[in-house]
């Protein structure tokens, strides 16, 4: 692997459940990040897979530290971003930066897309005045859009345009890692393609490094270099893009490798779907042991007894599974 530029060190993100309006007492924690431990090379792309609601936004928000961590870590170039100052992560962010999955609501109304991409140039004093505009045209550019549209508001363009929009926003301080949570999940079949070979593209003219959130398998196999799966807080399988796509061993990664539709009509109708029972546990009463075990059909009583660690796969690869080689 490249040498890391990011390193999550058994990172939690806990949020304390109240309840009762005068007298509020804590019933309950919700465990969404739940020691998560990572490492990002140097122009390398991860990507970061799961249901809805395991966690994955919350470990993104949390990387940026826009959520403050409960514990764990956030280490990015040696420095540990859980124990600096205000002023300190703040200077870190021109390094770390996020795209986020609503690129309407993500922009401001009621400001022009030069104004959107010269704030942070104004903020972190990127470029003289006098040079703002020329560095908004040749962010414009580097996205795929004509300079001659900055002046213009977001609800005047579509939502492919707006997602450019807001990367160019995420390259304007020259970032070293960029957070992408989930960014063309909203957006037409053919537009994805296009984002997603534009932030391709970026990462290797760049050397940027990419965290790619999502929960759409194929999507992540086209443009990772690793992939991480995550369930109710926790990494439940990591390694190479091609190897666990193709190749996974932790059964929920399984099923949801079963889920992915085929191109091929003959292939789609021999398919068979992994369908998991019941529905994820609450993040506020995990169950004891591997969290997986309610729902995994090779679950066995000692699956019940402690979270399983990462086992070696193959080289780089890994999952968090007793029974990896049994079943």
């Amino acid at each position: 692997m490249p040498e890391p530029i990011l390193e999550l060190r058994d990172v939690k993100t806990h949020f304390p459940v109240h309840r009762g309006l005068l007298f509020k007492q804590q019933a309950g924690t919700v465990k969404a990040v739940d020691g998560v431990t990572l490492s990002l090379g140097r122009g390398e792309v991860l990507g970061l897979v799961g249901e809805s609601g395991c966690g994955k936004s919350t470990l993104a928000r949390t990387i940026l530290q826009l959520v403050p961590t409960t514990g764990g870590a956030v280490i990015l170039e040696g420095k540990n971003l859980t124990q600096g100052s205000e002023m300190e992560v703040r200077e870190v962010r021109r390094d770390l930066q996020m795209v986020f999955q609503d690129p309407y609501a993500s922009l401001n109304p009621r400001k022009t897309v030069f104004d959107t991409l010269a704030e942070p140039l104004r903020v972190h004093r990127i470029c003289a005045a006098e040079a703002v505009s020329a560095r908004v045209s040749d962010l414009l550019t580097r996205v795929g859009l004509a300079p001659r549209l900055m002046k213009k508001y977001p609800h005047e363009f579509s939502g492919g345009q707006r997602q450019r929009i807001a990367i160019a926003r995420a390259l304007a301080l020259n970032p070293k890692v960029i957070v992408a949570d989930e960014p063309v999940s909203a957006l037409d079949v053919s537009i994805q393609a296009q984002i997603l070979n534009l932030l391709s593209s970026l990462c290797r003219t760049m050397d940027l490094s990419l965290i790619f959130i999502a929960h759409d398998l194929s999507v992540v196999k086209h443009i990772s270099d690793r992939v991480a799966v995550m369930y109710l807080g926790k990494i439940v399988e990591l390694g190479p893009a091609v190897d666990v796509i193709e190749r996974p061993s932790h059964p929920y990664t399984r099923a949801l490798i079963s889920a992915i539709p085929r191109h091929d009509p003959e292939v789609e109708r021999g398919r068979r779907r992994i369908v998991l029972p019941g529905d994820p546990p609450s993040p506020i009463n995990p169950p004891a042991g591997c969290t997986f075990h309610p729902r995994c059909p090779y679950a066995q009583e000692r699956c019940k007894a402690a979270f399983p660690p990462m086992i070696g796969v193959a080289p780089g690869h890994e999952a968090a599974c007793v029974r990896i080689g049994e079943i």
